[in-house]
């Protein structure tokens, strides 16, 4: 149900609803529903109440973020709403191209963030500050943009990169809700508020790739350990391990089941925020010095007090007596001769001093833990070379009762604002007119005399609180609060409240007046640790108290200092503003962005909104300051070599012109100058720019001037003109690979045709050798033949007559015959080859070869007939007979003529027709 809640009384819901939505249509014409404005530099006019409508509108429609030009304002929802934070909305937001197009969202802000650091623009570092009231969502909002940044910046593309990644995403997530159990408590704002500050710097690689994160802390609120407010309590690890520890445990820590503890109040209510009980396993060691009081004569303390002081002893690791003297004698050292003197302490005194070993050592654990963290998720120096930090502080307080701490809070924020104030209403201002830009100052309000009050030279509230604590007197309420006035007084920004029954000041604040008691200021500026507590806990045996103090010599021989001797107090402000200076130097090197926190009611309660604390606090951050310079005004400040250097480029968008010799670019815009800076130079420049992309740019003295839009037009342009280079790049080189691949190919096949005719040329060479061997060996085996018929052939011829007798039974030779018979004895070498060829000619050709080599008429084949060895079963040879008759003779000769002469008999062929019968016998081998 709506509710509306104007501080004095409720109305109804419906009747809010349907005013406020009359009031809106009849403001904005009934253009756009209010709800739909995502940005409150579209409201008209814009002014607190129609700013506060146009919020609670959107409140109740249950969008929380809206943007007040270069801030986010978050409402904080009080309840959970699981699907504005889901891993699938972030991936959403980082792979949209314009992140600022859709609906706003913190992840808007670390997309945003995230690109920066990706396209490089100085200052390249980028800081997140989120800001507001305690109870606003700032610790909420830090750990979404943890998860956030953890999930973008890890690497999909290796697997071990990603599982780095991964490790440290875990580690980093996981030291939100350590940090919370250790640094957080319950305070009357807030149910989970952060009683310290830090500073989370996420690190990131070359390739913007998360590597590691480092954490560092301000201010710990270590006297909420001893003292709470009414209806505070503690930090919360000690609920948890109250509530969580098991019966064992209970027993080794003296925990009884249902104790009650002075330090411990409202142990009934409910945990806030995820349960650590793994956590305190190794990490803490109970400190139960809060069962202890004292009774006016602590050297002899009362009986009930051995139970308390036995159990601290024993969970701290000393003895029981020496912890005991240690609290109730304070060791002073005088004269010139450093003698020791021992003091009883007061019933007041040993309380002090049990509380600040309280504090010493939660403080020390404090510390320790978080140095652990670092350890555990920190990068190497050279592993990353950019970084996001994300700064979380603790919100402007104002309590009935507010002492230093509050003090301190107050400052912390009114530097933030300081520095917001300075980096975008205060110096983008003066630094439109310094550039020449057309600009009607905006008037805002400057917080910078609140400082010079708190922190002011020559005098100042902390100056004089220091200046107490440096002179060593015992100092009241009421003197300070005299100094405070006598010194600043007449100071615009310092007020009294003369009606108040306790000594106090009263700062007005850019958040509102506050008002500090000075009662205990100084002492807790000392905050004085005696030298002996340290040596106690330097001589206990626990394990951690030994890391956590360890033993030094030269701790032993530095005594505490007397007189003259004393060094400088290095009090508790100092400190503070010292390390608040590092952080603002920080900053100052980073590209900030601000998220604005509002909470709309202090109970904690959705769907309502409360008007008059939401209005406060819009008047207090200057938001509607803010929404008229945003705009008016440029965000994004570029200096014109920079702005050369990235988007000279674009000039390739332009149209294709006719080159010309006396044109500024003869090559058709193609050609890359140096960069300008001349403002006339960089004028024409920007004409071509514009006229290939037209986008509202300011030319500045020294810088280029633009909105967000604009940024994003331009990087649009410059990563089309990036993706026409890669293509022709590309295509390039597909050329290049191409020609490369076919002069590759053709070199290939000459190659191989090369080796081919080599190959072929070497074969032709062993076959023309092995032709040379064969027709060597052919021409010598031919000559033996031949030689050997010879021999068998001249006995013959020496013994032949012509008028020799003839066998009876033979006649004369036809003379056909006989010349048959005088070729076959010349020419028989050449037949027998042929007859005992493996391969060549065969039948009627081989004939033909037979007939032309013997020189025989073709006409009539009939009057001879020639038999090979394949026609008949041996090898036979002619030879002339002695008596003048020839007759085929088969002993000896190696040919025999067929026709004339009988086959002859196994027994008898004998020599070299022996061999040439078994080598053409058949079936031989």
């Amino acid at each position: 149900m709506l509710q509306q809640v104007n501080g004095h009384g409720s109305g109804s819901a419906a009747h809010s609803g349907e005013s406020l939505r009359e009031d809106l249509q009849e403001l904005l014409g009934g253009e756009v529903p209010p709800q739909q404005l995502n940005d409150l530099t579209k409201v008209n006019p814009v002014t607190l109440e129609t700013v506060l409508r146009c919020l609670q509108a959107r409140y109740m429609a249950d969008t929380f973020y809206t943007n007040a030009g270069c801030t986010l304002v978050a409402m904080n929802p009080f309840k959970p709403v699981p699907q504005l934070y889901s891993p699938e909305l972030m991936r959403e937001y980082h792979a949209a191209s314009q992140p600022q197009t859709l609906k706003p969202h913190i992840f808007t802000v670390g997309e945003q963030t995230y690109r920066n650091v990706k396209s490089l623009i100085e200052p390249v570092n980028q800081s997140v500050v989120v800001s507001g009231e305690s109870g606003a969502g700032k610790t909420w909002t830090s750990r979404c943009l943890m998860k956030f940044y953890a999930v973008v910046a890890a690497s999909p593309t290796s697997w071990e990169s990603h599982k780095v990644a991964e490790r440290i995403e875990q580690r980093i997530l996981n030291s939100n809700p350590v940090m919370e159990a250790f640094g957080n408590a319950c305070t009357l704002r807030n149910s989970n508020s952060s009683r310290f500050g830090k500073f989370i710097q996420l690190q990131l690689n070359g390739a913007q790739q998360m590597t590691g994160a480092a954490v560092q802390t301000y201010l710990l609120e270590k006297t909420r350990v001893a003292c709470q407010a009414p209806s505070e309590r503690n930090f919360h690890i000690f609920y948890q391990i109250y509530k969580g520890a098991h019966a064992e445990e209970r027993v080794r820590w003296r925990l009884p089941e249902g104790a009650a503890f002075s330090w411990l109040p409202h142990p009934e209510r409910t945990l806030e925020g995820l349960w650590l009980g793994f956590l305190y396993r190794g990490l803490f060691r109970g400190d139960q010095g809060g069962h202890a009081s004292f009774g006016h004569r602590c050297p002899h303390p009362e009986q009930h007090l051995s139970g308390s002081v036995g159990t601290s002893a024993l969970l701290l690791g000393l003895p029981e007596d020496h912890l005991l003297e240690t609290l109730q004698i304070r060791t002073i050292r005088a004269g010139r001769g450093q003698q020791v003197f021992q003091k009883p302490c007061s019933q007041a005194e040993c309380n002090t001093r049990r509380d600040c070993l309280a504090k010493l050592v939660y403080a020390r654990l404090f510390d320790w833990l978080v140095s652990v963290i670092n350890s555990s998720i920190c990068a190497a120096p050279d592993s990353w070379t950019t970084f996001i930090g994300l700064l979380d502080v603790y919100g402007f307080e104002s309590f009935p009762n507010n002492s230093l701490e509050q003090l301190c809070i107050n400052y912390a924020n009114e530097k933030l604002q300081q520095h917001f104030v300075a980096h975008y209403l205060r110096a983008q201002q003066e630094e439109y007119a310094v550039e020449g830009l057309e600009w009607s100052f905006v008037s805002y309000q400057d917080n910078q005399p609140c400082l010079d009050l708190i922190e002011g030279s020559p005098v100042s509230i902390c100056s004089l609180i220091n200046e107490e604590c440096r002179l060593n007197r015992p100092s009241s309420a009421a003197q300070l609060q005299t100094r405070i006035e006598s010194a600043l007084t007449g100071h615009p920004r310092l007020g009294h409240d003369r009606l108040s029954p306790e000594p106090s000041f009263i700062v007005l604040h850019y958040a509102g007046p506050v008002r500090y008691r000075t009662a205990g200021l100084v002492e807790k500026n000392k905050d004085p640790v005696p030298p002996e507590l340290t040596r106690l806990l330097q001589q206990s045996q626990d394990p951690l108290l030994k890391v956590l103090f360890p033993a030094d010599p030269e701790d032993k021989s530095q005594e505490e200092p007397s007189g003259q001797n004393r060094a400088p107090v290095l009090t508790v402000v100092s400190k503070f503003k010292a390390s608040l200076e590092q952080l603002l130097q920080v900053l100052h090197g980073t590209t900030p962005h601000y998220i604005r926190c509002i909470k709309p009611n202090s109970q904690a309660q959705a769907q309502i909104f409360h008007r008059e604390e939401v209005l406060s606090q819009l008047e207090a951050c200057g938001l509607v300051e803010t929404i008229h310079i945003s705009a008016a005004g440029f965000p994004i400040r570029v200096s014109h070599r920079n702005f050369m250097e990235r988007y000279q480029l674009l000039r390739r968008l332009r149209p294709a012109i006719t080159p010309s010799p006396h044109g500024p670019y003869p090559d058709g815009g193609r050609s890359e100058c140096p960069p300008c800076t001349e403002p006339a130079t960089l004028q024409g420049l920007l004409q071509q720019i514009l006229h290939a992309l037209p986008a509202p740019l300011h030319c500045g003295r020294t810088k280029v001037f633009m909105t967000d839009s604009t940024l994003e037009l331009l990087e649009r342009g410059r990563a089309q003109v990036l993706e026409q280079c890669a293509r022709r790049i590309q295509r390039g080189w597909r050329r290049h690979r191409c020609r490369t691949q076919a002069r590759r190919r053709w070199a290939a096949v000459l190659i191989q045709a090369a080796v081919r005719s080599w190959l072929t040329r070497k074969h032709v060479q062993q076959l023309h050798a092995a032709a040379t061997v064969i027709k060597r060996a052919w021409r010598e085996w031919r000559i033996r033949m031949a030689f050997l018929a010879s021999e068998e052939l001249d006995g013959v011829e020496e013994k032949h007559s012509p008028h020799a007798p003839c066998s009876p039974g033979s006649s004369p030779l036809p003379p056909a015959q006989t010349r048959l018979q005088g070729a076959i004895t010349r020419l028989w070498p050449l037949g027998l080859a042929l007859a005992n060829a493996a391969v060549g000619v065969h039948g009627f050709q081989r004939k033909l070869v037979v007939f032309a080599c013997l020189q025989l008429p073709v006409g009539s084949p009939r009057s001879c007939a020639v038999q090979t060895a394949q026609e008949q079963a041996g090898v036979l040879s002619i030879r002339a007979l002695p008596q003048g008759s020839i007759r085929f003779h088969c002993r000896k000769s190696p040919l025999r003529y067929a026709d004339t002469c009988p086959g002859p008999s196994p027994d008898s062929v004998t020599g070299f027709n022996q061999i040439l019968l078994e080598r053409h016998r058949p079936g031989h081998v």
